[in-house]
């Protein structure tokens, strides 16, 4: 486990999530910059990949975009 730091696309916010990741694989996903977050962290739930993404929590995302479940699918 690690904690992550993104900003959010949304607020430009600093969000900081703790995922059951390596740093060593989001170093690669970083870098690599072509690799799709779900082929890359399989493991990850879909709040926990899209925070990758946009640096957006679930709370954010239901606050400014509306229910999180209803909006993205698994």
């Amino acid at each position: 486990m690690i904690k992550v730091t993104r900003q959010s696309v949304i607020t430009r916010q600093m969000n900081t999530m703790e995922l059951p990741i390596s740093q060593e694989h989001l170093d690669v996903y970083d870098t690599v910059g072509d690799i799709l977050v779900q082929d890359a962290f399989p493991n990850l739930d879909k709040e926990q990949r899209e925070f990758l993404i946009s640096g957006i929590t679930p709370d954010e995302w239901n606050k400014h975009l509306g229910d999180f479940n209803d909006t993205l699918e698994n």
